[in-house]
């Protein structure tokens, strides 16, 4: 067997496999000898088959089956030895009439070669790094959402601004008919709200679906459709009101506390505020470092330039799927995939020039670590090492859970490099002012 390559650009090589009769003819020659001791042909006995006619009924098919056996072998040792990183998979070029009596087959593959380029952190203009407090006002409202989660429901009259209106919504036409609680607040305007002050049980409310909501998730809860019908919906429904209460707010004392945190944790009013900005302040993190690495993503694409096979990529997308595409769906799917694309290469660059490594350790300990927040959810605050490694096995069994994991330990840890390497600009806000920041004042 030879194996020989022409690079026909920086992107782009053919490799060209020359197998002779001698490397296959061995192994065919066995298969067949077996073929013949099991075949089942009528008027021969079995294992008494002339060879000749095993030879002519499955020859062919057996010495092609084994000659794509030898070029998947040697492609796949010839790229690892020559150490040739390759874009998709290799692509045969078509041939007419190959003459399987010959003493030497050729075939040609076409490759799709990765790109040379550098990769730079250190960008023009700093990218912003989000430091999310919670401050005083959002800490009181999470007091005031504890302390009325846990009050006792009083019974009311009339509605009242903080009122907890229980009652039905109701559209015969489209067979709308759904019992909710709700609070005032949830609405989008004042107008609404206005038509609720002051009615009571037994009262119908008339509203319009169309601006009922900020937010169109609220209606579908609210009205129990599905996505697709609220979407646009514009129709009249009737709220009947069964019921109004108020909370009564829980009193801050070492009883809630017990029962928010566990005996003794918290003993205090500014230990709970203490609590609540702490377990706040974890969860913005994970918001603002998901920013922070959405942003350095969209920085490292944009400003990391190479080209790319595209031509080789679109036509190996043609076949690469569970279904063939043409040439035009091939390149609307290349087209959609190039960011992803050249976002994995910059990664792969990175994680190889900082040898960024996790190991079956570094998987094992953060399944653990998983496991224990899960079952604390639960009560189960002290779980045994064997409780956690027997979990923790019985999850890692699953490759496509090890693999999950695996990505998420290798996005920690360049999360850490981004922040020790990148051009930033570290800047504290509050939860409200990134909202409005990042996402538009809503």
């Amino acid at each position: 067997m030879n194996i020989t390559r022409e690079n026909v650009d920086a992107l782009n090589a053919v490799v060209k496999v020359d197998i002779a009769k001698e490397d296959y003819s061995a192994k065919v020659e066995k298969i067949l000898i077996d073929y013949r001791k099991t075949a089942n042909i009528p008027g021969f006995r079995k294992g008494q088959v002339p060879m000749g006619m095993v030879k002519k009924q499955y020859g062919k098919a057996v010495l092609v089956d084994e000659v794509n056996k030898l070029l998947q072998d040697a492609l796949n040792k010839y790229l690892t030895e020559e150490k040739l990183d390759v874009l998709g998979q290799p692509l045969p070029k078509a041939q007419d009439g190959i003459n399987w009596d010959a003493e030497t087959l050729s075939f040609e593959f076409e490759l799709g070669l990765a790109p040379e380029f550098e990769v730079s952190l250190q960008a023009k203009d700093a990218i912003t790094q989000y430091h999310i407090v919670a401050d005083e006002k959002m800490i009181n409202e999470q007091v005031e959402r504890i302390q009325k989660q846990y009050g006792k429901l009083v019974s009311q009259t009339a509605v009242e601004k903080d009122s907890e209106i229980t009652g039905t919504f109701k559209n015969e036409e489209r067979e709308i008919e759904n019992k909710v609680t709700l609070t005032l607040d949830k609405f989008k305007g004042e107008a609404t709200e206005k038509q609720f002050i002051g009615a009571k049980a037994g009262d119908v409310i008339a509203l319009q679906t169309k601006g009922l909501y900020d937010d169109d998730h609220e209606l579908m809860n609210a009205l129990k459709l599905e996505h697709d019908d609220i979407h646009g919906l514009d129709i009249e429904v009737n709220f009947t009101i069964e019921e109004v209460n108020t909370r009564e707010l829980a009193d801050l004392d070492q009883e809630l506390f017990d029962k928010l945190f566990g005996k003794d944790t918290v003993s205090s009013v500014s230990e709970l505020k203490e609590k609540i900005k702490e377990d706040a302040e974890k969860q913005f993190t994970q918001q603002a470092d998901q920013k922070f690495l959405n942003d350095v993503t969209e920085y490292l694409v944009e400003n990391t330039k190479f080209d790319l096979p595209a031509e080789f990529l679109q036509k190996w997308m043609r076949t690469a799927g569970e279904q063939p595409l043409d040439s035009d769906q091939a390149k609307e799917e290349y087209e959609k995939s190039e960011k992803s694309l050249r976002y994995q290469l910059i990664e792969g660059k990175l994680i190889t020039e900082n040898n960024i490594q996790v190991t079956m350790d570094d998987i094992r300990d953060h399944s653990r670590e998983m496991i224990k927040a899960q079952m604390a959810q639960f009560g189960q605050m002290n779980p045994s090492d064997k409780e956690l490694d027997d979990i923790a096995a019985r999850i890692l069994s699953n490759q496509e859970e090890a693999r999950r994991i695996s990505e998420q330990l290798i996005s920690q840890k360049l999360l850490v490099l981004y922040k020790e390497k990148a051009n930033l600009n570290v800047k504290e806000l509050s939860y409200e002012n990134f909202v409005k920041e990042v996402y538009g004042d809503k």
